[in-house]
């Protein structure tokens, strides 16, 4: 695992600089696909690698990435997103592990600041940031802070950390601990469950660390999702619907006191499809709901 050292201001402080891989699953979505590698491309100061593992999109993905210096592609067939994912995390090299989506994006100097909390943190194993949902255009429409999950919210209510803005070790890899493919849509929810019985040690950074699109395709929103969440949990008794209600009253009450439930004037720089290859300034005051379809 590459790692290397690199000298702050201070004479006496030294932090390590840690090879980031990022993992981004692909099926004809090229023009995200585009604003997605531009925003990794960009990291300055963090050495990264970004591992594109595409399903079949054709011939004008694969001969627009042979024009993207340090992009490594991979057509493959494969079982569906999380098989994806499982693909590019065998064949990442980084200390530290992330995912990606095609309509999501790094915020300016997202890497470094997640070097930096591993570096500083050898203890813990997985990091969460902030996320910043957009519009098609590149409008802020909602900020999400971002809390530890649980294990009886995850498993009864939802996952309540992006994926986009999570970072993992890649010792968690080495020990097996991949997306179950049998998942189409929800296997990132299945994932932290998993950590959380084995007792994996979590933080989060409580700064924004990505965006995360409203393409209006967008899988965590489909029939299939709900149907695999019914699946996965079963239908829900009386006491069950009571127990989620007391659960999701803590969640939100945790939430409160980590600042989530405020409005927020936010101005980030962002890749839009009116500028694939430049970052646009986008300043907004938003408030912390999910927005409505």
């Amino acid at each position: 695992m590459p790692v290397g050292l690199i000298r702050k201001a201070s004479r006496f402080k030294t932090i390590r600089i840690m090879l980031i891989s990022v993992i981004t699953p692909s099926f004809r979505q090229l023009q995200w696909l585009k604003l997605c590698v531009a925003s990794v491309a960009d990291q300055e100061g963090t050495p990264h690698e970004h591992i594109v593992q595409d399903a079949g999109t054709g011939p004008e993905l694969e001969a627009w990435a042979q024009s993207i210096p340090k992009l490594a592609l991979y057509v493959e067939k494969d079982s569906g997103m999380y098989d994806a994912i499982n693909r590019g995390l065998h064949r990442a090299s980084g200390s530290i592990c992330s995912y990606l989506n095609s309509d999501e994006q790094l915020l300016p100097g997202a890497l470094g600041e997640v070097n930096s909390f591993f570096d500083k943190n050898p203890s813990v194993d997985v990091l969460f940031g902030d996320v910043i949902l957009t519009g098609i255009d590149g409008t802020p429409l909602s900020y999400r802070r971002t809390i530890l999950p649980t294990l009886s919210h995850v498993r009864s209510a939802h996952l309540n950390t992006p994926s986009c803005a999570t970072f993992f070790r890649r010792t968690l890899v080495d020990r097996g601990f991949l997306f179950d493919p049998q998942w189409k849509t929800i296997g990132d929810q299945v994932w932290i469950e998993n950590l959380l019985r084995a007792g994996i040690r979590m933080a989060t950074l409580g700064e924004p660390l990505a965006v995360f699109t409203f393409t209006g395709d967008n899988l965590g929103a489909t029939t299939a999702s709900q149907q695999e969440m019914l699946r996965r949990r079963g239908r829900e008794s009386l006491i069950g619907s009571l127990r989620k209600a007391i659960v999701v009253a803590g969640h939100r009450i945790r939430k409160l006191c980590a600042g989530a439930y405020k409005f927020r004037c936010v101005d980030i720089e962002i890749f839009t499809l009116d500028s694939p290859t430049l970052r646009q300034r986008r300043q907004r005051r938003i408030g912390f709901s999910w927005p409505r379809n």
